[in-house]
């Protein structure tokens, strides 16, 4: 009986987090609703930015206090004006010399300096995209949408669903390519789909140690995929050996963490993302690093984090990227580098973190909004998805 209240206890908190988490993020299933500037500090440049008098920026000071961490600037953003089918971007995945960008109403494509829609019309499962990967072996496309997985192969769009393939769910959280493999979490359930023998495999709470058939992101790296499974923690499934094993909070609470670093910080978790012998998990609740050994937990109250609330995580070498409600965070273990949009102007702030000490640096410009939804880079440009358009940064040398 105790065990059954407990259950019983998770999912409704489940699905109030869920709620919750909708209506944050002004998620909506109609697809109709569906550098730093070099050098410019002095009080002139920041009242013309309606900066505070005195709060002038330097990008090498910022760069110095930051160290080996990665510093971005000079932001430009695109919205519906520009050339986006609309302004709430999902996700970005970056591919050669193209920005791909899932929407609420269509593919955008960037390249050459124009952006390109691809919708429905065009053979797409659905308008709303909530994630993109691109395979290495083959350089097609696929796209997770909440109608559908679309493959962009030669130029045709090929759409699985739950009816015409052994695809779990529609509604695709995230999609990875791992060889010749592609993962998708859905909302019924993590699918594994072998482009080779053109065969499907579907893992849920009956074949796989998942409390509920929810998985919310999936990523690929050493040897094993890691599974995000929404109210179970995280689902390690091992490609050599066939076998799963789970990683869950260790003491079992919902609303807090009571002992720090003992193991994932909480069970509902969204994102995963797997870099140099390293696994980031984000969470509703906070971040967690683990290295195959040891977990280290990071909180908002007592670290750089900007938020608890995260929306999504990718490892790009040693650096975490953390997108928040709050704006986006960066961190590579000693480090913690923010990034916030100012609410009154176009300009913003970077905020360097070490331990218990924090600077911040008025910035004259910063992406369109600071509910960041997604990242990725190319070459030393940074994009970011968020829920009122996407934006460019450089990197500063």
């Amino acid at each position: 009986m105790r065990f059954l209240n407990r259950k019983l206890t998770k999912r409704i908190t489940v699905l109030l987090f869920t709620i919750l988490s909708f209506a944050f993020s002004g998620f909506s299933l109609h697809e109709q609703d569906i550098h730093l500037q070099g050098d410019r500090n002095d009080n002139q440049q920041a009242q013309r930015k309606n900066l505070p008098e005195g709060s002038g920026f330097s990008s090498t000071n910022v760069k110095q206090d930051a160290g080996e961490m990665p510093v971005y600037g000079h932001w430009k953003s695109f919205t519906k004006k520009d050339g986006l089918p609309a302004d709430k971007a999902f996700c970005v995945r970056i591919d050669g010399d193209r920005v791909l960008v899932g929407t609420s109403a269509g593919l955008a494509v960037y390249e050459d300096g124009k952006w390109h829609t691809y919708t429905t019309e065009d053979g797409l499962a659905y308008n709303s995209i909530l994630s993109i990967d691109v395979s290495e072996l083959t350089g097609d496309v696929w796209i997770g949408t909440m109608g559908g997985l679309t493959r962009w192969s030669a130029g045709s769009f090929y759409t699985f669903t739950q009816f015409n393939s052994g695809l779990a769910n529609d509604v695709i959280y995230s999609v990875i390519c791992d060889g010749k493999d592609v993962w998708v979490a859905t909302a019924g359930g993590a699918g594994h789909y072998d482009t080779y023998a053109d065969q499907w495999e579907i893992y849920m709470q009956n074949n796989a140690p998942m409390h509920e058939p929810w998985t919310y992101g999936v990523c690929a790296g050493g040897g094993k995929i890691f599974i995000a499974a929404w109210g179970g923690g995280v689902i390690e499934y091992n490609t050599s050996t066939k076998k799963f094993r789970d990683y869950v909070d260790p003491d079992g609470q919902m609303e807090l963490d009571v002992f720090p670093d003992d193991g994932l910080v909480h069970d509902i978790t969204t994102g995963v993302s797997w870099a140099d012998g390293v696994l980031w998990v984000g969470t509703y609740f906070g971040l967690s690093w683990y290295d195959g050994a040891h977990w280290k937990g990071y909180f908002d109250k007592d670290s750089g984090l900007l938020s608890n609330f995260i929306n999504f995580v990718k490892a790009d070498g040693q650096v975490g990227w953390i997108c928040t409600d709050k704006g986006l965070s960066s961190f590579d273990g000693k480090t913690w580098v923010n990034y916030q949009k100012n609410e009154n102007h176009d300009g913003g702030k970077v905020l360097v973190t070490h331990g218990k000490d924090t600077k911040t640096y008025p910035s004259p410009t910063s992406f369109a909004n600071n509910f960041i939804l997604g990242v990725d880079f190319q070459g030393d440009e940074i994009w970011v998805a968020t829920s009122k358009g996407v934006s460019r940064g450089e990197r500063i040398k």
